[in-house]
């Protein structure tokens, strides 16, 4: 068989070579000049957002810094209406069953890193949020608990054996790793709770819904020096259930929320049990609107009404 020749770069033209150091140089001259421009608090948002690209833990890339310097700063995809309560954990107050809707009951519980709206009649939390926060480093985790409890504050009191042989994982929605980074190892075995706990597909849990978690426990809040989580199960009409009363979601939503200089933005999924390894999350993207049809709960009720109605009609051009 005969030998392939070794194959080499092909060298770019001399005039090329020029080009691109010139062009290479002119945009550094450029994002340097814009760079100096900018107000104090600016820059330290950039400074802070560059350094984070060279993070590898972070997951930020240079598209990612290049779409959100136009995002944050000069693209019209925020209001300029904040909340201004208390959002330690749940941003623009917790959620409330929409008094239109046939929303599920629920009591509010709290824990060290998240609050739950848990429904002792579907024996499932109803929402759950969070509050991440970016970090110099990430911190490396306690070991991942090796078992789940019953949460005595609730009157469902479902147990980790009512989710054997179900066909079903343990789904966490609060994570156990954005919570034991930011806020410890009490905090997290909170999350192995079963209040926080919903009966989520293998392939779901174990793939786009964990690359989700992921991003917001690394690059959304790299990027955005902190975001807010809301995330819950969506329930069918008749939900079919496991044993002990837990009710099987068909899907689940995800509400992100980024506020910086002053404006909102948020970005919204609902993402059905079925869906694949593989899928794009972009088609999921959603409004608020459109989870707040679905599961009968009323989000961000601290706004002030204008300012809730435009925020919650937004569906994201792309996931961030």
């Amino acid at each position: 068989m005969p030998r392939r020749a070794p194959r080499f770069p092909i060298p770019l033209p001399r005039g090329a070579v020029k080009f691109l150091v010139v062009l290479n140089v002119a945009v550094a001259g450029l994002l340097g000049g814009w760079f100096v421009l900018q107000p104090e608090t600016r820059q330290r948002e950039v400074r802070r957002l560059v350094e984070n690209a060279f993070e590898h833990q972070k997951r930020v890339s240079a598209l990612d810094v290049a779409w959100d310097l136009w995002q944050l700063y000069y693209a019209d995809s925020a209001t300029g209406r904040i909340a201004t309560g208390d959002n330690a954990i749940v941003y623009g107050g917790a959620p409330r069953p929409d008094s239109v809707a046939n929303a599920p009951s629920f009591r509010v519980l709290i824990n060290r890193g998240y609050a739950v709206g848990y429904s002792d009649s579907l024996g499932n939390p109803v929402w759950v949020a969070y509050h991440v926060r970016d970090l110099a480093r990430l911190p490396t985790p306690a070991a991942r608990p090796d078992k789940f409890e019953t949460d005595r504050r609730t009157a469902a009191r479902v147990a980790p054996a009512d989710y054997a042989n179900s066909g079903y994982d343990r789904g966490h929605m609060a994570p156990n790793y954005a919570i034991a980074t930011r806020y410890g190892t009490v905090a997290q075995r909170e999350t192995f709770l079963m209040s926080n706990i919903t009966p989520q597909l293998h392939a779901l849990n174990a793939g786009l819904w964990r690359e989700l978690e992921q991003k917001i426990a690394t690059s959304y809040p790299a990027r955005y020096a902190e975001v807010w989580v809301i995330t819950g199960p969506v329930f069918g009409a008749a939900p079919k259930k496991l044993r002990g009363g837990v009710a099987v979601p068909e899907a689940f939503f995800l509400i992100v929320i980024d506020e910086t200089e002053g404006k909102l933005r948020t970005l919204a999924f609902v993402v059905p049990q079925e869906a694949a390894t593989t899928d794009d999350p972009g088609r999921y993207v959603t409004s608020i609107d459109e989870i707040q049809r679905r599961t009968g709960l009323d989000f961000l009720t601290e706004l002030d009404d204008v300012a809730e109605k435009q925020v919650e009609a937004q569906r994201a051009s792309r996931v961030w």
